[in-house]
């Protein structure tokens, strides 16, 4: 065989092994509900109306919240019915999707991750969400800016964001009032963590700070210095070539987990969410970063009064803001026009106020829609959970830029497990620079096949 050839299924395995194991969003489904092998883009039902099929990776509250907002749609008019199947994982998803898409069985919409954005709009499988924009005039402006960043490339927008959610910083009040901290006054800034740290730190019983061992966390903590994560504009003037996050942005990161992990402040809960939540909710540790997405978990199961900050930033530079993450919406190609037809109007549907209330209330994802935060039902909870303003906050006021648009690269959850790695080399020791430049490398030998299999 020759090498090419070798190298090509070598890649094709990996990436797909990568696919099935690397750790997704929080919001990637645990597992939970009943998932369908799926029944094409859909049909007609028996009283008539277009039936199309939408697989999610949606359990749990998020997918008791979508059900009912799939059964409001299919109750508010009469030409069309959604049918919602659970698939799994974002990863599973996305593998099944693999199999069938182009063909007729594919479903008529799809959500994928944010990590599968460069890979969907290169797949052929799709058609770009412009397409219906510009034929229905439809009214972009109403929706998030912030969150349609992402997802438009050369100007198009490509899926319609659905369910959003960006990085913050939950902290335990009691603990500050204990460490003589203001409770009402997170850390900002590298050092002010570092140092909050370190009076919150409780040597065997409590650590001051924690980060998930994630990449989608260095991510953010790289985008909000106004920093890259690949050349070429972070992939959107271009295909990227080469990882550029081995930078003097993403040292900083290293460098501030580093110091904290050397100084006994930092607790490593490793890959897993549900330790690093149980952590924090059990008083083990005072500060950590999770999604937005979890504000609501960590405020009704921790004993003690809960803070939301923005996350951090170093202190030599201006903060910039965060990147979205989560998951959005993909039109199938190929289907029947009546079909797209119909996932055209759910998807208006779904970006209403009144279904974005719903949803945001329901899961704790953002509003794509922000007249949603206007909604009645959003005012009532946000009396509740005033912590939920402060992620809106944290999103509206990111600087749009390349940075905060986040990067598009094909082999994304390559990079990340690359990230992951080096991060489980920095705690054991490896200098902050070297566990970087080896994830760099690795990401780059990855771009690399990748654009070589793309000719």
């Amino acid at each position: 065989m020759k090498k090419g050839l070798k190298w090509f299924f070598m890649f094709t395995a990996i990436f797909s092994l990568l696919l099935m194991s690397a750790c997704s969003n929080n919001e990637s489904s645990s597992g939970e509900g009943s998932s369908s092998g799926g029944s094409g883009s859909g049909g007609e039902t028996e009283d008539g109306k277009t039936e199309i099929t939408f697989w999610h990776a949606m359990s749990g509250a998020g997918q008791e919240t979508l059900d009912s907002i799939v059964a409001d749609f299919n109750s508010s008019q009469d030409k069309y019915s959604v049918k919602a199947e659970f698939q799994g994982s974002y990863e599973e998803l996305l593998t099944k999707l693999r199999s069938v898409g182009g063909t007729k069985d594919a479903p008529a919409i799809t959500q994928v991750f944010e990590v599968g954005t460069k890979y969907m709009i290169d797949s052929g499988f799709i058609e770009p969400m412009q397409t219906f924009i510009d034929k229905d005039n439809y009214d972009v402006s109403q929706l998030e800016e912030n969150i349609l960043n992402y997802y438009t490339v050369d100007d198009k927008l490509y899926s319609m964001p659905f369910n959003s959610s960006t990085p913050v910083m939950i902290y335990n009040k009691d603990a500050f009032k204990e460490a003589g901290l203001d409770p009402e006054k997170a850390p900002e800034t590298f050092n002010e963590v570092k140092a909050a740290a370190e009076k919150l730190t409780k040597k065997g019983e409590r650590y001051g700070f924690s980060m998930l061992t994630y990449g989608w966390f260095f991510e953010q903590l790289v985008a909000t210095q106004g920093g890259l994560y690949v050349n070429e504009e972070n992939g959107r003037a271009g295909d990227a070539t080469k990882s550029v996050f081995n930078g003097e942005e993403g040292l900083r990161v290293f460098n501030f987990l580093d110091e904290m992990n050397k100084a006994g402040t930092f607790g490593n809960y490793g890959t897993n969410w549900d330790d690093i939540r149980a952590a924090f909710q059990t008083g083990k540790v005072a500060m950590y970063m999770d999604s937005s997405a979890g504000v609501s978990a960590a405020i009704n199961n921790s004993p003690f009064d809960v803070g939301v900050a923005f996350i951090p930033y170093p202190d030599e530079v201006e903060r910039q803001g965060v990147a979205i993450g989560g998951a959005s919406l993909w039109m199938s190609k190929g289907i029947a026009e009546k079909q797209q037809e119909a996932g055209w109007e759910f998807m208006k549907y779904l970006a209403s106020p009144e279904a974005q209330a719903k949803w945001h209330i329901g899961t704790g994802y953002f509003a794509i829609n922000p007249a949603a935060y206007e909604e009645d039902i959003v005012k009532q909870e946000w009396e509740k959970y005033p912590q939920f303003k402060v992620t809106v906050d944290q999103l509206q006021q990111t600087k749009p830029s390349v940075a905060t648009q986040g990067a598009l690269i094909s082999v994304f959850p390559e990079s990340r497990q690359q990230v992951v790695t080096a991060l489980e080399n920095l705690y054991q020791g490896t200098a902050p620079q070297e566990a970087l430049d080896q994830a760099a490398e690795g990401t780059d030998r990855a771009i690399e096949i990748a654009n070589k299999t793309k000719k």
